[in-house]
């Protein structure tokens, strides 16, 4: 096997060559968050009053339903969640590619699960901090990374 078959494919932006494709990327992050949290929450109150406060009263799994369709639809479909779209930053895969279905799954997955329990939300903000790529947990569960958009 030659080294070339050997070595995956990246087609990702380098940091040390493109360094705009990261720049920003982290608060951008967090205020796409607040953004897509403020779309769940709004969503939650209105579907609470639409059904006479049935969904208030199940509240957390109706939330955990429209939170997980809400993330992987939109990642499935744009690469981003309307907040990241918001911020103009999406996720890529390993080959530089929007994400799979399998691939958001998979990422939407990590992630939810990662918000709902604090020390591992630490632990993949503090990932994301301290590496160059700035990935949580639900990134390198995917190989995806965060893009700022207007880098292109």
């Amino acid at each position: 096997m030659s080294h070339a078959m050997s070595q995956p494919m990246h087609h990702l932006p380098d940091p040390a060559y493109d360094p705009a494709y990261y720049d920003g990327v982290l608060p951008k992050r967090f205020f796409a968050w607040v953004i897509d949290a403020g779309l769940i929450f709004a969503t939650m109150v209105l579907l609470s009053i639409l059904t006479a406060g049935i969904a208030f009263l199940l509240w957390i799994p109706i939330h955990a339903m429209l939170a997980f369709l809400y993330r992987w639809i939109t990642i499935r479909n744009r690469s981003a969640t309307l907040g990241m779209r918001v911020m103009s930053i999406e996720l890529r895969n390993r080959l530089g590619q929007p994400l799979t279905n399998g691939e958001a799954v998979l990422h939407t997955a990590v992630f939810l699960v990662g918000a709902t329990f604090f020390l591992i939300q630490i632990l993949s903000i503090g990932m994301m901090i301290a590496r160059p790529l700035n990935r949580g947990l639900a990134d390198e569960a995917t190989g995806a990374v965060m893009l700022n958009c207007s880098a292109r």
